[in-house]
Protein backbone atom coordinates (compact mmCIF):
# COMPACT_ATOMS: atom_id res chain seq x y z
CA UNK A 1 0.00 0.00 0.00
CA UNK A 2 2.81 2.42 0.87
CA UNK A 3 4.37 2.17 -2.58
CA UNK A 4 1.06 3.39 -4.03
CA UNK A 5 1.20 6.64 -2.04
CA UNK A 6 4.92 7.46 -1.73
CA UNK A 7 5.65 9.54 -4.84
CA UNK A 8 8.74 11.36 -6.13
CA UNK A 9 8.22 14.55 -4.11
CA UNK A 10 5.48 13.76 -1.59
CA UNK A 11 2.90 11.31 -0.31
CA UNK A 12 -0.44 11.32 -2.13
CA UNK A 13 -3.42 8.97 -1.97
CA UNK A 14 -7.17 8.48 -1.57
CA UNK A 15 -8.36 9.02 1.99
CA UNK A 16 -9.71 5.85 3.61
CA UNK A 17 -8.39 3.67 0.79
CA UNK A 18 -4.58 3.84 0.71
CA UNK A 19 -4.08 6.93 2.88
CA UNK A 20 -5.67 6.22 6.26
CA UNK A 21 -5.42 7.71 9.75
CA UNK A 22 -3.28 4.70 10.73
CA UNK A 23 -0.87 5.32 7.83
CA UNK A 24 -0.61 9.01 8.84
CA UNK A 25 0.10 7.95 12.45
CA UNK A 26 2.92 5.65 11.29
CA UNK A 27 4.35 8.34 8.99
CA UNK A 28 4.42 10.69 12.01
CA UNK A 29 6.43 8.16 14.04
CA UNK A 30 8.71 7.40 11.09
CA UNK A 31 9.31 11.09 10.29
CA UNK A 32 10.65 11.72 13.82
CA UNK A 33 12.67 8.47 13.66
CA UNK A 34 14.21 9.55 10.34
CA UNK A 35 15.05 13.14 11.31
CA UNK A 36 15.73 12.44 15.02
CA UNK A 37 14.06 15.79 15.65
CA UNK A 38 12.62 17.25 18.85
CA UNK A 39 9.64 18.91 17.18
CA UNK A 40 7.70 19.02 13.91
CA UNK A 41 5.53 21.83 12.53
CA UNK A 42 2.18 20.57 11.18
CA UNK A 43 -0.12 22.51 8.86
CA UNK A 44 -3.14 21.36 6.88
CA UNK A 45 -5.55 22.55 4.21
CA UNK A 46 -9.37 22.67 4.09
CA UNK A 47 -9.90 19.12 2.82
CA UNK A 48 -12.50 17.15 4.78
CA UNK A 49 -9.91 14.53 5.80
CA UNK A 50 -7.09 16.96 6.68
CA UNK A 51 -7.92 17.55 10.40
CA UNK A 52 -8.24 13.77 11.05
CA UNK A 53 -5.04 12.89 9.19
CA UNK A 54 -3.02 15.65 10.84
CA UNK A 55 -4.29 14.62 14.29
CA UNK A 56 -3.23 10.99 13.66
CA UNK A 57 0.16 12.17 12.36
CA UNK A 58 0.68 14.35 15.47
CA UNK A 59 -0.14 11.35 17.68
CA UNK A 60 2.66 9.43 15.94
CA UNK A 61 5.03 12.39 16.37
CA UNK A 62 4.19 12.60 20.10
CA UNK A 63 4.61 8.85 20.67
CA UNK A 64 8.06 9.06 19.06
CA UNK A 65 8.92 11.56 21.82
CA UNK A 66 8.71 14.80 19.80
CA UNK A 67 6.42 17.83 20.09
CA UNK A 68 3.98 18.68 17.29
CA UNK A 69 3.71 22.42 16.60
CA UNK A 70 0.16 22.71 15.27
CA UNK A 71 -0.13 25.85 13.10
CA UNK A 72 -3.67 24.94 12.02
CA UNK A 73 -5.24 25.54 8.62
CA UNK A 74 -2.73 27.30 6.35
CA UNK A 75 -1.57 27.53 2.74
CA UNK A 76 1.45 25.43 1.75
CA UNK A 77 3.65 28.53 1.51
CA UNK A 78 2.49 29.30 5.08
CA UNK A 79 3.93 25.95 6.22
CA UNK A 80 7.22 26.63 4.35
CA UNK A 81 7.38 30.07 5.97
CA UNK A 82 6.81 28.56 9.43
CA UNK A 83 9.60 26.02 8.81
CA UNK A 84 12.03 28.80 7.89
CA UNK A 85 10.84 31.29 10.51
CA UNK A 86 10.86 28.78 13.40
CA UNK A 87 13.84 26.82 12.00
CA UNK A 88 12.06 23.48 12.41
CA UNK A 89 11.06 20.62 10.07
CA UNK A 90 7.48 20.65 8.83
CA UNK A 91 4.71 18.63 7.21
CA UNK A 92 1.78 19.98 5.23
CA UNK A 93 -1.40 17.96 4.71
CA UNK A 94 -2.73 18.78 1.25
CA UNK A 95 -3.46 17.21 -2.11
CA UNK A 96 -3.12 20.58 -3.85
CA UNK A 97 -5.36 20.59 -6.97
CA UNK A 98 -6.50 16.93 -6.79
CA UNK A 99 -10.20 15.93 -6.43
CA UNK A 100 -11.83 15.91 -2.94
CA UNK A 101 -11.22 12.23 -2.11
CA UNK A 102 -7.43 12.74 -2.27
CA UNK A 103 -5.06 13.94 0.41
CA UNK A 104 -1.32 13.92 0.94
CA UNK A 105 1.74 15.10 2.83
CA UNK A 106 4.52 17.48 1.76
CA UNK A 107 7.64 17.23 3.91
CA UNK A 108 10.53 19.57 4.63
CA UNK A 109 13.53 19.76 6.93
CA UNK A 110 14.18 22.92 8.98
CA UNK A 111 14.43 26.09 6.82
CA UNK A 112 11.92 24.63 4.31
CA UNK A 113 14.50 22.29 2.74
CA UNK A 114 12.43 19.82 0.69
CA UNK A 115 12.46 16.07 1.29
CA UNK A 116 11.97 13.94 -1.83
CA UNK A 117 12.36 10.25 -2.65
CA UNK A 118 16.16 10.56 -2.80
CA UNK A 119 16.55 12.66 0.36
CA UNK A 120 14.30 10.87 2.81
CA UNK A 121 10.91 9.69 1.53
CA UNK A 122 12.23 6.21 0.76
CA UNK A 123 13.88 5.98 4.21
CA UNK A 124 10.63 7.04 5.92
CA UNK A 125 8.78 4.36 3.93
CA UNK A 126 11.39 1.71 4.89
CA UNK A 127 11.17 2.65 8.60
CA UNK A 128 7.41 1.96 8.49
CA UNK A 129 7.72 -1.27 6.49
CA UNK A 130 10.46 -2.70 8.73
CA UNK A 131 9.03 -1.18 11.94
CA UNK A 132 12.39 0.46 12.63
CA UNK A 133 10.89 3.26 14.73
CA UNK A 134 13.27 5.09 17.03
CA UNK A 135 13.00 4.05 20.67
CA UNK A 136 11.24 6.74 22.68
CA UNK A 137 13.67 7.49 25.53
CA UNK A 138 12.09 7.08 28.97
CA UNK A 139 8.72 6.60 27.22
CA UNK A 140 7.96 10.31 27.59
CA UNK A 141 5.52 11.40 24.90
CA UNK A 142 5.77 14.78 23.23
CA UNK A 143 2.90 17.25 23.30
CA UNK A 144 0.85 19.24 20.82
CA UNK A 145 1.68 22.97 20.92
CA UNK A 146 -0.76 25.26 19.08
CA UNK A 147 0.88 28.22 17.37
CA UNK A 148 -0.54 30.96 15.16
CA UNK A 149 2.02 32.11 12.59
CA UNK A 150 -0.35 34.10 10.36
CA UNK A 151 0.58 37.57 11.64
CA UNK A 152 4.29 36.85 11.06
CA UNK A 153 3.49 35.29 7.67
CA UNK A 154 1.64 38.44 6.53
CA UNK A 155 4.55 40.64 7.67
CA UNK A 156 6.96 38.37 5.78
CA UNK A 157 5.08 38.39 2.43
CA UNK A 158 4.66 42.18 2.68
CA UNK A 159 8.47 42.50 2.91
CA UNK A 160 8.67 41.64 -0.82
CA UNK A 161 6.98 44.90 -1.85
CA UNK A 162 6.89 48.60 -0.98
CA UNK A 163 3.37 48.84 0.43
CA UNK A 164 3.29 52.63 0.03
CA UNK A 165 3.83 52.25 -3.74
CA UNK A 166 0.70 50.15 -4.24
CA UNK A 167 -2.05 52.11 -6.01
CA UNK A 168 -5.80 51.58 -5.91
CA UNK A 169 -6.58 48.42 -7.83
CA UNK A 170 -9.63 46.23 -8.27
CA UNK A 171 -8.91 42.50 -8.50
CA UNK A 172 -11.08 39.39 -8.70
CA UNK A 173 -9.58 36.47 -6.79
CA UNK A 174 -10.81 32.92 -7.36
CA UNK A 175 -9.76 30.86 -4.34
CA UNK A 176 -11.56 27.74 -5.64
CA UNK A 177 -12.84 27.08 -2.08
CA UNK A 178 -9.17 26.53 -1.19
CA UNK A 179 -6.69 28.05 1.24
CA UNK A 180 -6.39 31.35 -0.66
CA UNK A 181 -9.86 32.06 0.76
CA UNK A 182 -8.31 32.29 4.22
CA UNK A 183 -4.96 33.87 3.35
CA UNK A 184 -5.89 36.52 0.74
CA UNK A 185 -8.09 38.66 3.08
CA UNK A 186 -5.30 38.69 5.71
CA UNK A 187 -2.60 39.71 3.21
CA UNK A 188 -4.62 42.33 1.30
CA UNK A 189 -6.46 43.78 4.31
CA UNK A 190 -4.40 46.97 4.78
CA UNK A 191 -3.57 47.55 1.10
CA UNK A 192 -5.50 50.03 -1.10
CA UNK A 193 -6.83 47.13 -3.18
CA UNK A 194 -10.44 46.12 -3.60
CA UNK A 195 -10.72 42.34 -3.72
CA UNK A 196 -13.79 40.80 -5.34
CA UNK A 197 -13.88 37.34 -3.75
CA UNK A 198 -14.87 34.29 -5.75
CA UNK A 199 -15.35 31.00 -3.82
CA UNK A 200 -13.55 32.13 -0.64
CA UNK A 201 -15.57 29.76 1.56
CA UNK A 202 -13.22 26.97 2.66
CA UNK A 203 -14.78 23.76 1.38
CA UNK A 204 -12.79 20.60 0.66
CA UNK A 205 -15.63 19.15 -1.40
CA UNK A 206 -14.99 21.84 -4.09
CA UNK A 207 -18.69 22.50 -4.82
CA UNK A 208 -18.02 25.01 -7.63
CA UNK A 209 -15.02 23.70 -9.55
CA UNK A 210 -11.82 21.82 -8.75
CA UNK A 211 -9.10 24.08 -7.35
CA UNK A 212 -6.97 23.48 -10.45
CA UNK A 213 -6.44 26.73 -12.38
CA UNK A 214 -4.12 24.99 -14.85
CA UNK A 215 -7.32 23.56 -16.43
CA UNK A 216 -8.71 26.56 -18.24
CA UNK A 217 -12.34 25.47 -17.93
CA UNK A 218 -11.97 26.28 -14.20
CA UNK A 219 -11.18 29.91 -15.05
CA UNK A 220 -14.26 30.77 -17.13
CA UNK A 221 -16.22 32.46 -14.36
CA UNK A 222 -13.19 34.45 -13.26
CA UNK A 223 -12.69 35.67 -16.85
CA UNK A 224 -16.34 36.79 -17.06
CA UNK A 225 -16.26 38.69 -13.76
CA UNK A 226 -12.98 40.48 -14.59
CA UNK A 227 -14.64 41.92 -17.72
CA UNK A 228 -18.05 42.55 -16.16
CA UNK A 229 -16.67 44.39 -13.12
CA UNK A 230 -14.01 46.20 -15.21
CA UNK A 231 -11.25 44.93 -12.96
CA UNK A 232 -7.53 45.61 -13.30
CA UNK A 233 -6.92 41.86 -13.46
CA UNK A 234 -7.89 38.48 -11.99
CA UNK A 235 -6.01 35.83 -10.03
CA UNK A 236 -6.75 32.14 -9.45
CA UNK A 237 -5.05 29.93 -6.87
CA UNK A 238 -4.88 26.16 -6.58
CA UNK A 239 -6.16 24.37 -3.46
CA UNK A 240 -3.13 24.92 -1.23
CA UNK A 241 -2.41 28.38 -2.74
CA UNK A 242 1.19 27.75 -3.77
CA UNK A 243 0.39 28.23 -7.49
CA UNK A 244 -1.23 31.27 -9.08
CA UNK A 245 -2.64 32.05 -12.53
CA UNK A 246 -3.40 35.52 -13.90
CA UNK A 247 -6.13 36.91 -16.14
CA UNK A 248 -5.58 40.32 -17.77
CA UNK A 249 -8.11 43.19 -17.74
CA UNK A 250 -9.65 41.89 -21.01
CA UNK A 251 -10.37 38.48 -19.47
CA UNK A 252 -7.49 36.79 -21.30
CA UNK A 253 -5.53 34.01 -19.53
CA UNK A 254 -1.85 34.89 -19.33
CA UNK A 255 0.68 32.13 -19.95
CA UNK A 256 2.75 31.63 -16.80
CA UNK A 257 6.00 32.02 -18.79
CA UNK A 258 4.99 35.65 -19.48
CA UNK A 259 4.32 36.24 -15.77
CA UNK A 260 7.74 34.66 -15.06
CA UNK A 261 9.38 37.06 -17.54
CA UNK A 262 7.56 40.04 -15.99
CA UNK A 263 8.73 39.06 -12.49
CA UNK A 264 12.29 38.41 -13.73
CA UNK A 265 12.53 41.83 -15.41
CA UNK A 266 11.35 43.47 -12.17
CA UNK A 267 13.76 41.48 -9.98
CA UNK A 268 16.81 42.03 -12.20
CA UNK A 269 16.15 45.77 -12.42
CA UNK A 270 16.53 45.85 -8.61
CA UNK A 271 19.21 43.14 -8.20
CA UNK A 272 21.83 42.98 -10.96
CA UNK A 273 23.83 39.93 -12.12
CA UNK A 274 21.82 37.31 -10.23
CA UNK A 275 21.33 33.61 -10.99
CA UNK A 276 17.78 32.78 -12.02
CA UNK A 277 16.48 29.24 -12.58
CA UNK A 278 13.79 28.20 -15.04
CA UNK A 279 12.53 24.72 -15.79
CA UNK A 280 13.17 23.15 -19.15
CA UNK A 281 9.60 23.52 -20.47
CA UNK A 282 9.28 27.28 -19.89
CA UNK A 283 9.01 29.43 -23.03
CA UNK A 284 12.25 30.55 -24.73
CA UNK A 285 11.30 34.08 -23.68
CA UNK A 286 12.21 33.22 -20.06
CA UNK A 287 15.97 32.58 -20.53
CA UNK A 288 16.07 35.38 -23.12
CA UNK A 289 14.58 37.83 -20.58
CA UNK A 290 17.04 36.69 -17.89
CA UNK A 291 19.98 37.37 -20.23
CA UNK A 292 18.51 40.64 -21.57
CA UNK A 293 18.28 42.14 -18.08
CA UNK A 294 21.74 40.99 -16.99
CA UNK A 295 20.99 37.80 -15.10
CA UNK A 296 22.49 34.34 -15.47
CA UNK A 297 19.95 31.79 -16.76
CA UNK A 298 20.19 28.28 -15.29
CA UNK A 299 18.02 25.46 -16.66
CA UNK A 300 16.66 22.75 -14.33
CA UNK A 301 14.34 19.79 -14.65
CA UNK A 302 10.67 20.02 -13.62
CA UNK A 303 9.93 19.53 -9.91
CA UNK A 304 10.07 21.69 -6.80
CA UNK A 305 12.74 19.69 -4.96
CA UNK A 306 15.17 19.91 -7.92
CA UNK A 307 14.51 23.65 -8.26
CA UNK A 308 14.96 24.35 -4.53
CA UNK A 309 18.15 22.25 -4.28
CA UNK A 310 19.70 24.11 -7.22
CA UNK A 311 18.56 27.50 -5.86
CA UNK A 312 20.39 26.79 -2.63
CA UNK A 313 23.49 25.44 -4.37
CA UNK A 314 23.96 28.38 -6.76
CA UNK A 315 22.39 31.05 -4.52
CA UNK A 316 19.71 31.96 -7.10
CA UNK A 317 17.47 34.92 -6.31
CA UNK A 318 14.40 33.57 -8.14
CA UNK A 319 13.12 30.49 -9.96
CA UNK A 320 10.03 29.74 -12.03
CA UNK A 321 8.20 26.77 -13.49
CA UNK A 322 5.81 26.55 -16.43
CA UNK A 323 3.17 25.25 -13.99
CA UNK A 324 2.93 28.69 -12.25
CA UNK A 325 5.22 27.98 -9.30
CA UNK A 326 7.32 31.04 -8.41
CA UNK A 327 10.24 30.60 -5.97
CA UNK A 328 11.98 33.35 -4.01
CA UNK A 329 15.40 33.23 -2.34
CA UNK A 330 14.20 35.36 0.58
CA UNK A 331 11.26 32.99 1.06
CA UNK A 332 13.64 30.20 2.11
CA UNK A 333 13.89 29.24 -1.61
CA UNK A 334 10.24 28.17 -1.47
CA UNK A 335 7.39 28.93 -3.86
CA UNK A 336 4.53 31.28 -3.02
CA UNK A 337 1.52 32.29 -5.10
CA UNK A 338 0.75 35.11 -2.64
CA UNK A 339 4.21 36.72 -2.95
CA UNK A 340 3.96 36.54 -6.76
CA UNK A 341 0.53 38.23 -6.58
CA UNK A 342 1.86 41.10 -4.45
CA UNK A 343 4.81 41.73 -6.79
CA UNK A 344 2.46 41.86 -9.81
CA UNK A 345 0.33 44.44 -7.93
CA UNK A 346 3.45 46.52 -7.31
CA UNK A 347 4.59 46.30 -10.95
CA UNK A 348 1.16 47.41 -12.25
CA UNK A 349 1.11 50.28 -9.72
CA UNK A 350 4.66 51.42 -10.58
CA UNK A 351 4.35 51.12 -14.37
CA UNK A 352 0.80 52.51 -14.42
CA UNK A 353 -0.04 50.24 -17.37
CA UNK A 354 -2.63 47.46 -17.73
CA UNK A 355 -1.40 43.90 -17.36
CA UNK A 356 -2.02 43.12 -21.05
CA UNK A 357 0.44 45.91 -22.04
CA UNK A 358 3.02 44.80 -19.48
CA UNK A 359 3.21 41.25 -20.83
CA UNK A 360 3.04 42.28 -24.50
CA UNK A 361 6.84 42.51 -24.84
CA UNK A 362 7.12 38.83 -23.89
CA UNK A 363 4.50 37.52 -26.35
CA UNK A 364 7.11 36.60 -28.94
CA UNK A 365 6.67 32.87 -29.46
CA UNK A 366 3.72 30.52 -29.86
CA UNK A 367 3.49 27.79 -27.24
CA UNK A 368 0.97 24.99 -26.86
CA UNK A 369 -0.62 24.22 -23.50
CA UNK A 370 1.02 21.18 -21.93
CA UNK A 371 -0.68 18.12 -23.50
CA UNK A 372 -0.81 14.60 -22.04
CA UNK A 373 -0.68 11.29 -23.91
CA UNK A 374 -1.41 7.85 -22.47
CA UNK A 375 1.29 5.36 -23.46
CA UNK A 376 2.09 1.77 -22.51
CA UNK A 377 5.85 2.14 -22.09
CA UNK A 378 7.03 5.69 -21.30
CA UNK A 379 10.78 4.97 -21.49
CA UNK A 380 10.54 3.07 -24.79
CA UNK A 381 8.39 5.78 -26.37
CA UNK A 382 10.82 8.56 -25.35
CA UNK A 383 13.69 6.57 -26.90
CA UNK A 384 11.66 6.18 -30.17
CA UNK A 385 11.05 9.96 -30.28
CA UNK A 386 14.75 10.66 -29.66
CA UNK A 387 15.83 8.22 -32.41
CA UNK A 388 13.30 9.71 -34.85
CA UNK A 389 14.48 13.31 -34.35
CA UNK A 390 18.19 12.48 -34.27
CA UNK A 391 17.91 11.91 -38.02
CA UNK A 392 16.46 15.41 -38.57
CA UNK A 393 19.70 17.27 -37.71
CA UNK A 394 18.45 19.24 -34.71
CA UNK A 395 20.55 22.02 -33.19
CA UNK A 396 20.56 20.17 -29.86
CA UNK A 397 19.01 17.15 -28.10
CA UNK A 398 18.84 17.19 -24.31
CA UNK A 399 17.89 14.28 -22.03
CA UNK A 400 17.73 16.09 -18.67
CA UNK A 401 14.02 15.30 -18.21
CA UNK A 402 12.56 13.06 -20.90
CA UNK A 403 13.80 14.36 -24.26
CA UNK A 404 14.09 17.97 -25.48
CA UNK A 405 14.77 18.62 -29.18
CA UNK A 406 15.79 22.10 -30.41
CA UNK A 407 15.69 23.48 -33.96
CA UNK A 408 16.29 27.10 -35.07
CA UNK A 409 12.63 28.07 -35.18
CA UNK A 410 10.92 25.53 -32.86
CA UNK A 411 11.55 23.12 -29.97
CA UNK A 412 9.69 20.52 -27.98
CA UNK A 413 10.03 18.43 -24.83
CA UNK A 414 8.39 15.10 -24.03
CA UNK A 415 8.76 13.93 -20.43
CA UNK A 416 7.22 11.15 -18.37
CA UNK A 417 4.72 11.85 -15.59
CA UNK A 418 6.02 10.79 -12.17
CA UNK A 419 2.69 9.37 -11.08
CA UNK A 420 0.70 8.26 -14.16
CA UNK A 421 1.25 6.29 -17.40
CA UNK A 422 1.43 9.59 -19.29
CA UNK A 423 3.85 11.51 -21.45
CA UNK A 424 3.64 15.31 -21.24
CA UNK A 425 4.33 17.32 -24.39
CA UNK A 426 5.42 20.97 -24.49
CA UNK A 427 6.15 22.63 -27.84
CA UNK A 428 6.93 26.16 -29.00
CA UNK A 429 7.57 27.75 -32.38
CA UNK A 430 8.30 31.15 -33.92
CA UNK A 431 4.90 31.30 -35.65
CA UNK A 432 1.41 29.97 -34.98
CA UNK A 433 1.39 28.05 -38.29
CA UNK A 434 4.69 26.36 -37.54
CA UNK A 435 3.52 25.53 -34.01
CA UNK A 436 0.38 23.82 -35.36
CA UNK A 437 2.31 21.98 -38.08
CA UNK A 438 4.96 20.70 -35.66
CA UNK A 439 2.36 19.79 -33.06
CA UNK A 440 0.69 17.49 -35.63
CA UNK A 441 4.09 16.06 -36.54
CA UNK A 442 5.21 15.28 -32.96
CA UNK A 443 1.78 13.89 -31.99
CA UNK A 444 2.08 11.57 -35.00
CA UNK A 445 5.43 10.29 -33.73
CA UNK A 446 4.06 9.79 -30.18
CA UNK A 447 0.99 7.90 -31.41
CA UNK A 448 2.87 5.86 -34.01
CA UNK A 449 3.56 2.49 -32.35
Amino acid sequence: MLSQIFKAYDVRGVYGKNLTDDVAYKIGKAFVSFLKCKDVIVGYDMRVSSPKLSKAFMKGVNEAGADAVDIGMVSTDGLYFASGFLKKPGVMFTASHNPPQYNGLKFCKAMAVPINEDTGLQQIKTIIEKKQFKKNKNDINGKVIKKNILKDYVKHVHSFIHKDKIKKLKIVVDAGNGMAGKVTPLVYDKLPIKIIPLYFKLDGTFPNHLADPSKYENLRELQKIVKKEKCDFGMAFDGDADRIFFIDENGKIINSSFISALLIKNILQKHKNQNIIYNLVCSKIVPETIKKFGGKAVIERVGHSFIKDTMKRINAIFACEHSAHYYFKHNFNADSGIIASLIVCEIISKENKPLSKLVKEFEVYNKIEETNFKVKDKIKKIQQIKDHYKKKNPKKIMTMDGVSVYFDDWWFNVRPSNTEPLLRLNLEADSKELMEEKMREVVGVIKNH
